[in-house]
């Protein structure tokens, strides 16, 4: 296992503007996947085990006399079939592939004829071309608690001749971390991956010219499901009874067990382990859980001084910038008083550190400073991130109004962070609808046209300006002749027809052309006591009907989409790939060299792989920055 410790690494302003925004963004060659601390993370950047490395900084806090176990994401694989599709399945796959997911399927009822259980067996299943076998691959965030979600990326399988997986569903998948293979020894599954796929609209870089999307590659929003705790633990790097019993105790003082925690926060196993338990209310932020446990001080009796300790530190050394804030956020808010003048410091790096732990400590005098940065700073990055930091901060009317200034910016990335920041704090000048359970539509008022769609966790589309509707007069002929859009100049309505096969009745409505409407009507699905009409699209259909209209020009907007990063960080683990994490691992079990390759690229297709024969250079992430499309 990898053993992390304390920071030792110098941060630029914009490097240091949280370790979140670095790690999302940056050091794309680690040895695991890549950290990613809003999605709960950790800036392993700034963790070592050599107590001679301890910046001076760091020293008396946790990370100074231990290493920190289980903090790394972990790339989880395996094989799912998608179903729904409308006959742009494979039934051909490997014959071990075959033989393993129809054991799959008869564990999980197919065919069975138990009541309740799914009739069709599994070879009726995967001989159908309504289906498709596919590779599954996901990242869970260090820490994770069992019930954690998290997106998982779908491609099919090498070996099948499947050519969309657009409108699908993936069916439950086991997913194991560790390289693919279908050995009868492979680790335990860890999570499991199911629901409906996204299809990215973004893939080549001339896809506003042609229909040159990536259909064989999509992804589950929110979609694989943690099985198990992911275990984090403290290794001291001194072996001591009394020194665990008090970094148990002072990490129990500062997180104490809240409501629904089972356990301690803090439980010593030995003399040189103790075990970490993540606290709710940091079950969706386990990597600044993480940082806050690294930054705790050993000794709490005097908070005030310590904090003060800090400052003179960091003013001596602003390259400390982002272990500074960590540290004055883990002492409390009894450390605001000597970092509060800082707000107006001259030096960035202090001033940003400052600001950043104030925030995130709740305090209001924070805000007119950070609202200044978000407004006029010359750093793309100080702005966005000082807006972040608004949208942590409690109930404050100001931030509301400045946040709303900053939707009409002229740069995209500005008024996507400030959207992002007003949603969170629930800001009634943003309207949210749920459509129908399946992604949620957002109206955001600005003077700058465009249409948002998120590729990570809450499947969302967000219209930015109000009245943004379809041109008239168009005629969109799309899906091979199965969607038709029409309207002539000076038409109320647009003529929508549609038929979901060959074989079944088409729909013909009238629906208004402005882009809320539209959308209610793509996603609605009609039902007995709501039975207004709809044609049930999925999040990825909606999606790509959008687009569809879009590159024909109907929609006079910007088109933007949320740029993934689950692709990035699986084929960083598979060149990385060190072996698997012996806690992964069936007890005595130790996979032979045939049953368990080194790297998916060592993999045939008569064996499993796992991004073999999948186009990597064209996947679900290869989008380029292009003129007028540029994936967030």
């Amino acid at each position: 296992m990898n053993s992390l410790g304390p920071t030792s690494c110098l941060r630029t302003l914009a490097g240091m503007a949280t370790a979140m925004l670095l790690a999302a963004c940056s050091d794309m060659m680690v040895e695991r996947a890549a950290p990613n601390l809003e999605k709960g993370s950790v800036d392993r950047s700034a963790v070592k085990v050599d107590s001679l490395d301890i910046d001076p900084i760091m020293r008396g806090t946790v990370a100074s006399e231990t290493g920190l176990v289980g903090f790394d994401p972990v790339v989880v694989r395996g094989y799912g079939i998608v179903v729904g599709l409308r006959e742009t399945g494979s039934r051909q796959m490997p014959s071990d592939v075959r033989a393993f997911l129809t054991q799959e399927l008869a564990k999980r009822g197919f065919g069975s004829g138990q009541p309740g259980a799914p009739k069709l067996s599994p070879q009726d299943l995967l001989n159908s071309g309504d289906s498709a076998v596919v590779i599954v691959e996901g990242v869970i965030p260090p820490g994770a608690p069992k019930g954690s979600k998290f997106d998982v990326r779908v491609t099919t399988a090498p070996g099948t001749s499947t050519t969309s997986l657009e409108g699908g569903r993936l069916l439950i998948a086991d997913l194991r971390p560790g390289p693919l293979f279908t050995g009868s020894r492979q680790p335990f599954p860890l999570a499991e991956g199911a629901g409906p796929v996204v299809i990215n609209p973004f893939v080549e870089p001339n896809a506003t010219q042609r229909d040159s999307i990536n259909r064989t590659s999509g992804r589950v929003l929110d979609g694989g499901h943690v099985n198990k705790d992911m275990p984090l633990k403290l290794r001291l790097m001194t072996p001591s009874h009394s020194r665990a019993e008090t970094i148990q105790n002072t990490i129990n003082t500062l997180f104490p067990r809240e409501s629904r925690q089972k356990e301690e926060t803090a439980h010593g196993r030995s003399a040189e382990t103790i075990d970490l338990t993540v606290p709710p209310s940091f079950r969706k932020r386990t990597g600044e859980f993480a940082e806050l446990i690294r930054h705790t001080p050993l000794n709490v009796e005097n908070p005030e001084q310590t904090a003060m300790a800090i400052r003179r530190s960091l003013l001596a050394n602003p390259g400390a910038a982002g272990a500074a804030a960590w540290r004055w956020q883990a002492l409390g808010k009894r450390a605001l008083p000597m970092i509060q003048d800082l707000y107006e410091y001259p030096e960035e790096q202090p001033r940003f550190a400052a600001l950043n732990a104030g925030s995130k400590l709740d305090d209001q005098l924070a805000v007119p400073p950070l609202l200044e940065l978000a407004r006029k700073s010359d750093s793309l990055t100080i702005r966005t991130e000082a807006i972040n930091l608004l949208g942590r901060i409690g109930t404050n009317a100001e931030i509301e109004l400045g946040l709303r200034e900053l939707l009409d910016d002229p740069d995209v990335e500005i008024r996507l962070s400030a959207f992002e920041a007003l949603d969170k704090r629930r800001d009634p000048h943003i309207i949210a609808m749920e459509m129908g359970r399946k992604f949620v539509l957002n109206i955001v008022p600005s003077k700058h046209r465009m249409i948002y769609v998120a590729q990570s966790g809450q499947p969302r589309v967000v219209v930015f300006g109000e009245g943004l509707s379809v041109k008239v007069p168009m005629t969109l002929y799309t899906w091979d002749g199965r969607l038709i859009v029409k309207a002539d100049e000076g038409d109320k309505f647009l003529e929508v027809f549609y038929r979901e096969r060959a074989d079944l009745p088409a729909t013909v409505d009238r629906v208004k052309p402005d882009l809320g409407s539209l959308i209610g009507y793509f996603a609605r699905r009609p039902t007995p006591d709501r039975p207004e009409t709809g044609l049930n699209f999925s999040y990825s259909e909606s999606i790509s009907a959008l687009h569809e209209l879009w590159r024909m020009k109907y929609i006079d907007s910007d088109f933007r989409a949320e740029q993934d990063r689950i692709l990035a960080e699986v084929l960083r683990d598979d060149r990385h790939e060190k072996g698997l994490r012996p806690e992964f691992r069936p007890e005595g079990d130790t996979p032979n060299e045939e049953e368990a390759p080194k790297s998916l690229s060592e993999v045939g297709t008569s064996r499993t792989s796992g991004l073999e024969g999948a186009s990597v250079g064209s996947g679900l992430d290869a989008a380029k920055p292009r003129r007028d499309t540029v994936p967030r």
